[in-house]
């Protein structure tokens, strides 16, 4: 497992930092140039607020493989006399999914109906605000800014957009000089994000599939990347100066990624989806939390990798994992949580997928621990190191 980590899933710290900065220069040109674009946006559109939120493994340190992926949110600025008014989207969408009303602050009046017109959509008799919409506006937007981005940095890089429906658009960064070593061609997704306050943001749901919501472009899912990383941090002080909890959610990703390569379809994608990042960051969460930190130290890596295992196998066949922020009130006093995210309802991560998919899952997971070294051996050839997509 050491070697597997530091072969083929540790990734260099120096040629990541150098990405990283990399990439926070030309995210910030663009969101700099797009917001000059809509310095001016009147009182009836959306405009950029100006900043960006640098979110995922990239940025918590628990990154697998190659730093060619970032996850960079965006958000976005209402009109001035308009706040957003999320609530749960009550069986409209899946679990966890919210609807976002608008409250005018002066009272709906003709001044607010074009701005409606052009982001909003009814739903049970209201006006919501329209992921879908939101997110095509933001993709017209950044690609009208682009000329400005790519004369600016023709001579360090080549950029474009990319987008496919339903989904953020995607920045491909490809250097054209040695400003970044290794000269490792970039992707960065660019989130639209409706800010709420306290660190808090709604970001678009993928579109949903024949069983989804009937109104999926009304539906919004709730980002608490900020809370993520705050918990992360915590973690980091409390946890020994040699833990392996970061560790041993790198190692299970890469076990998850090899298993799905021996995986046939249909249930290699149910595979990557059951075992997202962030379920397996949600388990490890909730482990790390019932027990003594000091246990984690490097020494009882396999131990600790083990009982990580073993609780998800345990959640698979009960069903149920719960999301770590949503409505949890076993959270450590010192991560502070907005007082959204402590009244929320709780939801189960795994609510989404039937009882023999989540069975087969967990056998196949048991039997991926088991077979750890054959796995690694089996698929360790430079041509699977890709991993398994998953959404």
């Amino acid at each position: 497992l050491e070697r597997f980590h530091a072969r083929q899933l540790r990734v260099s710290p120096h040629v990541l930092g150098h990405s990283k900065a990399h990439v926070g220069r030309v995210v910030a040109e663009l969101v700099r140039a797009a917001k000059a674009q809509g310095l001016q946006p009147g009182p009836l559109a959306l405009s950029l607020r100006g900043d960006f939120v640098r979110i995922g493994s990239a940025y918590e340190q628990h990154k697998v493989r190659s730093p060619d992926c970032f996850d960079i949110l965006v958000p976005l600025r209402l009109p001035p006399h308009l706040e957003p008014q999320p609530r749960c989207a009550d069986g409209l969408g899946p679990s966890g999914a919210f609807v976002c009303g608008l409250r005018a602050r002066d009272g709906w009046t003709r001044r607010c109906r074009p701005f409606a017109e052009g982001f909003c959509v009814e739903l049970q008799g209201r006006s919501h605000l329209s992921s879908g919409l939101v997110l095509r506006w933001f993709q017209g937007h950044l690609q009208r800014c682009l000329g400005a981005v790519r004369y600016r940095l023709q001579e360090r890089c080549r950029v474009s957009l990319s987008a496919c429906p339903g989904q953020p658009p995607t920045l491909h960064i490809l250097p054209c000089s040695d400003y970044v070593c290794c000269h490792i061609s970039m992707a960065v997704r660019l989130i639209p994000a409706i800010p709420l306050g306290d660190a808090l943001y709604l970001t678009a749901l993928p579109p949903q599939g024949p069983h989804g919501s009937p109104a999926p472009e009304a539906l919004w899912g709730l980002n608490a990347s900020r809370q993520e990383q705050r918990l992360l941090g915590w973690l980091k002080e409390q946890a020994p100066a040699a833990s392996c909890h970061l560790k041993c959610l790198q190692i299970l990703k890469g076990l998850r990624d090899l298993r799905g390569h021996g995986l046939e379809e249909p249930f290699c994608s149910q595979w990557g989806r059951v075992l997202s990042s962030y379920v397996l960051k949600t388990a490890l969460f909730s482990l790390l939390l019932q027990g003594p930190l000091e246990a984690w130290d490097e020494q009882f890596l396999v131990e600790r990798l083990e009982d990580l295992v073993l609780y998800l196998r345990d959640c698979l066949r009960k069903q149920v994992l719960m999301d770590f922020f949503l409505g949890n009130t076993s959270i450590p006093e010192a991560v502070a949580l907005p007082r959204f995210l402590k009244e929320a309802a709780p939801v189960n991560l795994l609510s989404a997928f039937d009882g023999p998919t989540l069975d087969l899952v967990a056998f196949q997971l048991i039997s991926t621990w088991v077979q750890a070294p054959h796995i690694i051996r089996m698929y360790s050839s430079p041509r699977y190191w890709r991993p398994v997509p998953s959404p």
